[in-house]
């Protein structure tokens, strides 16, 4: 029987993560054979979710570098991974989301006249700049991709919108919901356990605020707004919470964090965590505040109120839900509404009936039956 031969590109964690259940899926069906590219985007942070999942690439570009351009990214990857798709002729090249790998892949493989198929298709924000450089990334792969994985009704219009066949565009859920699903039985971190019961937390003597916020847009002034306000927040809700900040390695988040936040009580500021550990904490949130895509899409999936620090987002379903609230990075805005959460018991009760927009967890399924 001839196996149809399915090569995967990614790069970062986030791809690695909504990729596993699809790769999960490949090695358990006899009619694919799968091959699988990692560029290494990013290399410790994608190594840890390549452990938690047990994915062993097949080839591994490590086109990591210190302080590199986004240009000098999508250079070493079109370098490096041309030989390798001249090499394993694959008849389908999968990518997911948004990232340089994404793009730089996706016309990588229409070079070679290999088609594409695009996992969590059809996000849009309509805005050049936010997010930048994802908004254009995932544009140009919507252009080469032969099928689109749209993860809810409303990215299928934006893709029908743009002029992509119905043929071509399928509804699959988002692979998120198949990720939380595994991780959730999972036992808890030792170490997050500890942190959580020595913060009072699973005693529920303090309310857990979880914060993350890394994004290009809001380095300089919209992240010091930021913190601003979580120093507020700390103050006024002084014995009810607990803020977890873990905060990104790159220095234009890391030294505004710690200057402003570093030695107030309530706060505490974390590296970055590995996402079996992230999911656990956000599993015991109260309120989430973020400006990551991801985030949006995993509070959506656990019902978890959300604050969204940007001003546009790619993801309204969890807005429409009711979950999720685009609040920008105003200092007093940020207080206001996190205040709203905190003190309105109501909001939790209202949404714990709120169907999943991304689906029942069966979007791997969905997504590996149509490549046939």
């Amino acid at each position: 029987m001839h196996k149809l031969r399915v090569m995967t590109v990614f790069g970062t964690r986030p791809e690695a993560i909504k990729m596993a259940p699809i790769l999960q899926r490949l090695e358990m069906d006899d009619h694919y054979e799968s091959i699988v590219v990692i560029t290494a985007q990013h290399r410790e942070m994608l190594d840890q979710v390549l452990d938690l999942f047990t994915i062993s690439p097949d080839i591994d570009l490590n086109l990591m570098k210190t302080d590199q351009s986004l240009a000098s990214l999508t250079a070493s990857i079109f370098t490096h991974l041309d030989p390798v798709l001249q090499d394993k002729k694959p008849d389908w090249l999968l990518v997911q989301g948004d990232t340089t790998t994404v793009m730089a892949a996706s016309l990588n493989a229409f070079y070679h006249q290999i088609k594409v198929g695009h996992v969590e298709a059809g996000l849009r924000t309509d805005s050049k700049w936010e997010p930048f450089p994802e908004e254009i990334n995932r544009r140009i792969a919507g252009t080469i991709a032969d099928l689109h994985f749209a993860p809810t009704t409303w990215a299928k219009s934006n893709l029908l919108r743009e002029g992509i066949p119905s043929s071509r565009v399928h509804v699959t859920g988002n692979t998120i919901i198949d990720v939380l699903n595994q991780i959730k039985i999972k036992p808890m971190p030792v170490k997050i356990d500890q942190f959580l019961a020595q913060k009072g937390i699973k005693n529920d003597q303090k309310k857990l605020i979880v914060v993350t916020a890394h994004r290009r847009e809001n380095f300089g002034t919209p992240l010091e707004n930021i913190c601003a306000a979580l120093r507020a927040l700390a103050d006024q809700f002084k014995d009810q919470i607990e803020i977890v900040y873990p905060v990104h390695m790159n220095p234009n988040v890391q030294n505004p964090v710690h200057h402003m936040l570093d030695g107030i009580n309530n706060i505490t500021l974390l590296p970055p965590l590995d996402y079996l550990s992230l999911i656990h904490l956000l599993m015991h949130a109260y309120l989430i505040l973020t400006d990551s895509g991801g985030i949006q899409e995993e509070a959506t999936g656990l019902k978890t109120p959300c604050l969204v620090l940007r001003d546009v987002t790619e993801r309204p379903e969890g807005i429409q839900a009711g979950i999720l609230k685009l609040i920008g990075t105003n200092r007093g805005t940020i207080i206001k509404e996190a205040a709203r959460v905190i003190t309105d018991h109501a909001i939790h009760q209202a949404i714990a009936d709120i169907a999943n927009p991304y689906g029942d967890g069966n979007a791997a399924e969905e997504i590996v039956s149509l490549l046939i």
